[in-house]
């Protein structure tokens, strides 16, 4: 018992550090020589790289990211802990993409980490996701919005399918820090476009602000 119980320390810290990959500067870097962190959005994520570095840099990025948190989760499942450590650790990735130690503690958001986490964790929502992502994105054609709202797949997933209020209350909490996080870019944007509605409503994919 006590030897599995100094099991969750370990899977916690290398959930941090799994999380803490930076995968949008190592691209940035690697592809174009920039900092992701003060171009375009200067956000380190999969989003910003798509915009600024370039459209497969983006894909790898995005699935590097999606991969670190199914990893995190996996990776403690695997040691045998509880699915509270388990769901512990799949928010310490969040907190180590968004608090990287390999970049002074300034990460992205965590948006994507998110998406591989509740899909390792919730699998039968991951066709409810990409449905919901795909109609909102042919609404708004503002993918970031479009990933966000489509987490709602998962919460209702976790209720419907799983009956666990554990993947619930997890579900929500998670999302709270890229949603925090967040907010300084929904006023930049807002600042920018001049109004809420060109803010989500966009004129195509391309029309960033």
């Amino acid at each position: 018992m006590n030897s599995q119980i100094l099991l969750f320390p370990v899977a916690l810290i290398s959930a941090y550090l799994i999380g803490s990959l930076p995968s949008a500067y190592i691209m940035g870097r690697l592809r174009k020589g920039v900092d992701i962190r003060q171009v375009g959005s200067r956000s380190m994520g999969a989003m910003n790289v798509f915009y600024q570095v370039g459209f497969w840099e983006g894909l790898l990025v995005l699935a590097a990211d999606i991969g670190k948190g199914a990893a995190a989760v996996a990776l403690a499942r695997w040691l045998g802990t509880p699915l509270v450590v388990q769901l512990l650790a799949g928010a310490a990735a969040v907190l180590g993409h968004g608090f990287t130690i390999f970049l002074k503690f300034r990460g992205g958001r965590g948006g994507a980490t998110c998406i591989g986490i509740l899909a390792y964790l919730i699998p039968w929502g991951i066709p409810f996701y990409a449905a919901l992502f795909g109609i909102i994105l042919l609404i708004t054609r503002y993918p970031t919005l479009s990933y966000s709202l489509a987490f709602l797949a998962f919460i209702f997933t976790a209720w419907l399918k799983y009956h666990s209020l554990e993947l619930v209350i997890f579900s929500i909490g998670v999302l709270l820090l890229p949603a925090t996080k967040y907010i300084p870019r929904i006023k930049e944007m807002r600042a920018r476009a001049g109004s809420w509605r060109h803010v989500f409503l966009r004129r195509n994919l391309k029309d960033r602000l």
